[in-house]
């Protein structure tokens, strides 16, 4: 479409023209190109230059000598104005006569000069914003000028006023075009109607332009309509135009229809058309595929209808046309009905390709039949140039500025058509079009049509001789063929492949193509015609045989093929091995199938088992294998099978080999015939034992490395599996065919040493905990023994604590691995690392010292629990029975033990205030917030902290001390804590017990949060008298820490104390105290009651109000007569702080006093007796 000019690929623009006041151009001429239909101008700066540009040449009185001009449609969009706009000054206008005249005068040449094309006029006045306008002067230009009032529009270029006279000259300027181009066509279809034309190559040039009137006017449907009627004439004058020599004229013919058929198709799609478009093209298509031509420029024709598919192509893509579905797809005719890749325009560029490649063709059989063409070639197509009517072409006689033109003989026009064919790389544009229908081919998923173009493309560059991209090509297609099944097809491609491995001197590649092309199941003997066929031949058995024969008289040195374009013969030697390899995905598994299968799924290690090796080929002749080699993942399986026809076992057994020698009768390969083998196999490592390949040696330098594939899971040969073919099992017996897989599992011998886990009780936290492992030899040596260590939660929650804030936590494991004891007694962590290889929190791993049958070697592993946890202990023994090499066969053996680490002791603590003494604590009676989280401490007051040590574990403990560790911070300023002796001796506690200890804490300083401490126990384990030769703990100490709570210490404004006898005898009066006192510096109002008491008979006040000045203390007296013996309760008092609101009172415990029914037969030390005189 690009090769098309400008003015016919794009719809026309009006053109107007604008004379005088050059000023004002460049404004009108923006905004007319900015409108919705833009409009062309030309500017012309004065009225001289308007008579030169509308001169209209006299018409020739003769019959035209063509369709249509070269240049009327260009002239008609840049130099023929339908409007022509003058523009004059008011200053000019209304100025003094001499400037009246001359605008008189301007405005008849312009008259004058538009008269013959019928140009309209427009009247532009340029005024000024202080301009006084004169109607009478206006309406004597009108007059003038001959226009209507409506044409004569005032201009004014303010910018407040711009706008608006710019509308109003557009709208004026689109209805005068339009007027023009109506007028013009009207006065065309009148000699159409009229049939008033001297020959008939008028219909079509007035049909023509009619349509192109119709289009500056934007009526579509006239357009289109006109074109076709235009279209229609021109094909009935293929067989009556006698104007040309006949050559020339279907030429002139054929491109006339193409401009018309381009232009028809173009409105189609432009109005939405697709399906009509479609059919148009058709019908366009077969109309003129038949008019061939003269046999020596029927390149001519093929060069024309690819365009034709060239351009179409180029229209769809660019269209916005939707595409119809499917299902909605309409009929083209009755009898052809549209097909759906007619609307995709792939297939437009496919067969644009297809043509051009029959043009290549015949312009090759043209040039090759053409002997004398360079003889009598006299250089006269040189001068040969396209002439003034479209289609056609003429002899340059003059070259000036008026050049002649001579027209000219078939002959000559045949020779410029050959010199121009000859010009043009055909091959290259062919290429571009293929990868444009591939690239859409591809975006819409069609494979199929996609590898069609693509095998097109591969077979340009072949023909070119680029076999690299060519190579390419062919690869991406044939494994799509693969995929699919097409034989036949790929047969061809694959030909191909092998002619390109062959230019390149690719040996490989060469023979790989030609191997799979020999094992192809094509077996018809004419079912391709050879002229048909690409380089490799006929798809036939006979072709399979001789490529087969070609190949392995390579392989064997018997013979080469010839040399190509300079290239080394291919050959194999021993400096140019071949080597193929082929695996479960690869095409040449028709040309060697190798299966493999163990006779036990599960063998003895050092125990003799059954393997049976099966070969399969496709190829149709017989192949001669010289040995196969097995290979296996344990390396020392691996052996060789040699051919006894060739090699025979005994010399070959002569010679050094690395692998076992087997030898068979013979390795012949039949076609489509099992080659069944079986031999023993042996291993001696434990594990997966599995086949790997099998390597086939024909020839001294070539070998084919094929995949070992297990029978139960073997896919069929894609393209065999649907041919006429006997199908056998691959081992004689068929469940071992349905069943039988290419790998073994070879168990471990059974070992002959015992490991054994020993450990007496629980494990406590904190301790270092020793479990003995004892190794015994009792059949086997062990050489290079490795013992691995794995701690493991039994929960599965893992041994690692995500909760770092977790108190005394110095290590995040809650079981740690420490290290292990020898038997000596030294630390192993501490020998070389060939000893100890590796110790970490949960893993360990340990070296084995050589033990000879009967002897043992034993050792301590070293754990210590931080929390308590149950953990799974396993122990891996690996070790060789026979020799110290790495790669010797491992025997292992796995010991578990499940250990619960549990606590020790579990420490509490509570406090307890002084007997018969009573604070008031205000965070008790008003909370202050986190009040709650934390015990009362009063200040300046003695507080007994009781701390207890419980023995949860089932062993007896022994305690050596405890204590409360301080910081060395606040807490020491700002309490006071009385331990006594830290030493606890010889205390023992035994499991569920108890022990008790008291602390008097007294805070020193007001706050909020005191921390006490923590209190450190130390403890190990009591084993009394028993022997600790045993013992699985080492007998260390173990310190267990508890962290006292923080307390709240506050200062008590009140503090009450009771005091009386420790005991009373029944009806002897004593006395009774409570004392007040005041710790503040304000006076305190306290408000007292006392209850009576059945029991007692008091003296005093029971209820009031009393005053108790700062810093002081007020006591009630109470005498006091007991009446009941036994413990009884003194009469209870309670208090209430006026300035706090805060009421309080003794507890129960507190008012209790045992009264004796009499004096009691005792010596009483260190208690006063308080009587009453």
């Amino acid at each position: 479409m690009e090769e098309y000019p400008e003015e016919l690929r794009s719809p026309p623009v009006a053109l107007v023209a604008l004379v005088g006041c050059p000023e004002q151009h460049g404004a009108i001429t923006t905004h007319l190109l900015s409108q919705q239909h833009p409009i062309n101008t030309l500017a012309l700066p004065d009225f001289s230059k308007l008579s030169h540009l509308l001169h209209r040449p006299p018409s020739p009185s003769s019959s035209p000598a063509g369709f249509l001009k070269r240049d009327w449609l260009v002239k008609h969009r840049t130099k023929i104005p339908a409007v022509v706009a003058a523009l004059f000054s008011w200053d000019h206008v209304s100025g003094d006569p001499a400037q009246w005249v001359q605008v008189c005068s301007d405005l008849d040449d312009l008259k004058a000069a538009i008269r013959p094309r019928n140009t309209k006029l427009l009247l532009l006045v340029v005024v000024g914003q202080s301009d006084d306008i004169s109607e009478d002067r206006l309406l004597a230009l009108r007059k003038r000028a001959e226009v209507d009032s409506k044409y004569l529009l005032l201009f004014n270029p303010d910018l407040s006023q711009l706008n608006n006279s710019l509308q109003r000259l557009s709208a004026s300027f689109a209805e005068l075009e339009t007027t023009f181009y109506r007028e013009e066509g009207r006065r065309i279809k009148a000699r159409i109607e009229k049939k008033n034309f001297s020959s008939p190559d008028l219909q079509v040039r007035y049909c023509f332009k009619v349509a192109v009137y119709a289009e500056f006017r934007r009526d579509w449907a006239e357009a289109l309509r006109f074109y076709e009627d235009a279209y229609h004439a021109l094909r009935e004058m293929v067989a009556t135009s006698t104007r040309l020599p006949p050559i020339q004229r279907l030429f002139e013919i054929k491109i006339v229809a193409e401009h018309l058929h381009f232009k028809i198709c173009t409105l189609l799609l432009h109005g939405g058309k697709l399906r009509e478009a479609i059919t148009w093209f058709r019908q366009h298509v077969v109309s003129y595929k038949s008019l061939v031509g003269d046999p020596n420029v029927i390149f001519l024709h093929w060069e024309w209808l690819s365009r034709q598919f060239l351009v179409f192509a180029e229209l769809l893509d660019s269209s916005s046309a939707t595409l119809p579905s499917t299902s909605s797809l309409p009929l083209g005719t009755a009898d052809q009905p549209l097909t759906e890749w007619e609307f995709h325009p792939a297939y437009y560029y496919q067969s644009a390709a297809k043509y051009l490649k029959e043009k290549r063709s015949a312009l090759e059989l043209t040039v090759s039949n053409s002997e004398t063409f360079s003889e009598n070639d006299d250089g006269s197509a040189e001068s040969v140039v396209p002439s003034i009517y479209i289609g056609q072409f003429a002899r340059l006689l003059e070259q000036g500025d008026d050049p002649a033109m001579q027209s000219i003989t078939d002959d000559e026009y045949t020779r410029y058509a050959i010199a121009e064919g000859k010009r043009f790389q055909d091959s290259f544009e062919i290429i571009a079009l293929l990868k444009k229908s591939n690239e859409i081919y591809s975006n819409l998923k069609v494979q199929r049509m996609g590898s069609l173009c693509a095998f097109q493309i591969a077979r340009e560059y072949f023909s070119l001789g680029d076999f690299n991209n060519a190579k390419q090509q062919f690869d991406g297609v044939a494994n799509l063929y693969r995929q699919e099944g097409w034989v036949t097809l790929l047969w061809e491609v694959l030909g191909y492949l092998r002619e390109c491995s062959r230019k390149q001197g690719a040996v490989k590649e060469f023979v790989e193509f030609s191997l799979e092309m020999a094992a192809l199941p094509v077996s018809i003997v004419d079912g391709i015609q050879s002229t048909k066929c690409g380089p490799g031949g006929p798809a036939s058995l006979e072709q399979r045989e001789m490529i087969h024969r070609e190949i392995f008289a390579l392989i064997s040195g018997e013979a080469r093929p010839i040399s190509i374009n300079g290239v080394d013969d291919l050959k194999v030697t021993g400096d140019n091995t071949l080597h193929l390899e082929i695996d479960l995905v690869s095409p040449l598994r028709s040309v060697l199938l190798a299966s493999v299968a163990f006779h036990e799924q599960i063998i003895k290690s050092g125990v003799s088992s059954l393997i049976t090796l099966s070969l399969l080929s496709q190829l149709p002749l017989s192949i001669e294998i010289d040995q196969l080699e097995v290979q296996f993942n344990q390396s020392q399986c691996n052996f060789i099978i040699m051919n006894a026809q060739k090699h025979p076992l005994e010399a070959v057994q002569s010679e050094q080999h690395d692998h076992r020698m087997e030898s068979a009768p013979s390795l012949a390969l039949t076609t489509n015939k099992w080659l069944r083998l079986t031999y023993d196999i042996k291993s001696e490592q434990s594990g997966k034992l599995e086949c790997i390949s099998i390597i086939a040696k024909m020839g001294p330098h070539f070998t084919i490395c094929c995949r070992a594939e297990s029978p139960a899971s073997m896919d069929d040969l894609p393209l065999w599996k649907f041919e006429d073919r006997v199908e056998t099992f691959p081992t004689k017996d068929p469940a071992l065919s349905f069943s039988g897989q290419k790998a073994a599992q070879v168990e471990e011998p059974d070992p002959q040493v015992d490991v054994t886990l020993g450990a007496s009780g629980p494990a406590l936290i904190g301790e270092r905990f020793l479990l003995p492992v004892t190794i015994s030899s009792r059949d086997h040596a062990i050489y290079a023994g490795e013992m691995k260590i794995n701690l493991v939660d039994v929960s599965g929650g893992g041994l690692f604590s995500p909760r770092e804030s977790e108190p005394f936590s110095l290590d995040t494991h809650h079981v740690e691995l420490l290290g292990i004891v020898g038997p000596e007694g030294e630390d192993e962590s501490q020998r070389a690392s060939d000893k100890i290889m590796k110790i970490q929190q949960s893993f360990g791993l340990v070296s084995v010292p050589f033990l000879n049958i009967g002897e043992s070697w034993s050792c301590k592993l070293e754990i210590m629990w931080h929390r308590p946890k149950p953990i799974m202990l396993f122990v891996s023994l690996g070790y060789s029975p026979n020799s110290n090499e790495s790669n010797a066969q491992k025997v292992n053996i796995h010991k578990t033990l499940q250990i619960e680490g549990k606590n020790a002791v579990l420490i509490s603590q509570h406090f307890m205030f002084p007997f018969r003494r009573v604070s008031l604590l205000l965070s008790k009676i008003k909370p202050i917030p986190d009040s709650n989280q934390f015990s009362s401490l009063p200040m300046h007051e003695s507080t007994v902290l009781v701390v207890c040590a419980k023995n949860c574990s089932e062993v007896t403990l022994q305690l050596l001390s405890m204590a409360i560790e301080v910081d060395d911070g606040g807490t020491e300023r700002s309490c006071s804590i009385q331990q006594g002796d830290e030493d606890l001796g010889t205390a023992v506690l035994l499991p569920g017990e108890d022990f008790k200890k008291v602390f008097t804490v007294i805070p020193r300083l007001d706050s909020s949060k005191l921390r006490l401490g923590m209190v450190n126990l130390k403890w190990k384990r009591h084993f009394g008298i028993e022997d600790r030769s045993g013992l699985t703990v080492t007998g260390s100490e173990v310190v267990t820490k508890h962290e006292l709570p923080v307390v709240h210490v506050e200062l008590s404004p009140v503090v009450v104390t009771l005091e009386c006898p420790p005991y009373a005898i029944l009806g002897e009066p004593f006395m009774h105290h409570v004392k007040i006192r005041n710790q503040t510096e304000l006076l305190q109002e306290v408000k007292f009651s006392l209850a009576d008491s059945q029991s007692f008979v008091l003296s005093g006040s029971h209820s009031d109000t009393v005053f108790v000045l700062p810093k002081s203390e007020h006591v009630l007296n109470y005498k006091v007569v007991p009446l009941s013996s036994g413990l009884q309760q003194l009469p209870r008092i309670s208090l209430t702080s006026v300035r706090y609101s805060a009421r309080f009172q003794p507890s129960i415990t507190a008012s209790n006093v045992f009264v004796f029914p009499s004096k009691p037969h005792c010596k009483m030390t260190g208690i006063t007796e308080k009587r009453l005189e």
